[in-house]
């Protein structure tokens, strides 16, 4: 079983949301996604944050895939890292062969993440394309840090196999539909 787990607070999920999914359950040859939805970012003000079940709702309905579940994972075994989330699934399911999967937005940030090189080594990881962010994000830190272990993108059906730390970029989505932008949006409108 190969399972692609893609985290993060979904405030408000949207299309590219979905097709981040898609591109990377084809590209990566997948059986599954998992919309890891957190109780909140420790990197980012959780203050205007709507409640888990609300986020989690609005993304079963827009996912409406049969192979994409939306889970509140770090809500029920109580962590608050994406390590420890990680550390924990690996441990729960042996023989399953997990991809972490995110946007090159986080690519950027990435050496910030608690354990980042930890996560790195826990199971290979795609970055999808993202418009405005790929150009910065191969010059980041932890992009430059881990550079060695990058494969071309040709290896993506072979990734949830490979030995770790491993990692490629994924091209074909270039969305401009950011949570960040959606939420800024309904906080000047007043739609909390």
């Amino acid at each position: 079983m190969r399972i692609g787990l893609f985290g993060g607070t979904f405030d408000p999920p949207h299309k590219a949301h979905l097709g981040a999914s898609l591109l990377a359950m084809k590209k990566l040859q997948l059986d599954r996604v998992w919309w890891l939805v957190t109780p909140g970012n420790p990197l980012k003000n959780t203050k205007h944050l709507r409640p888990l079940e609300v986020r989690m709702a609005e993304a079963r309905e827009l996912a409406r895939h049969p192979r994409i579940d939306i889970t509140g994972l770090e809500a029920v075994i109580n962590t608050r890292y994406t390590y420890d989330t990680l550390k924990f699934l690996v441990r729960r399911c042996p023989g399953v062969h997990f991809v972490w999967v995110m946007g090159a937005d986080n690519l950027r940030s990435f050496s910030r993440w608690q354990n980042w090189r930890g996560i790195a080594s826990l199971m290979p990881f795609a970055i999808i394309d993202r418009m405005g962010s790929s150009l910065y994000a191969t010059g980041s830190r932890a992009s430059q840090a881990l550079a060695r272990y990058r494969l071309p993108e040709r290896f993506a059906p072979t990734l949830a196999e490979r030995k770790t730390p491993v990692w490629l970029y994924l091209h074909g989505l270039k969305s401009p539909l950011s949570s960040t932008a959606l939420r800024a949006l309904r906080k000047e409108t007043g739609n909390h």
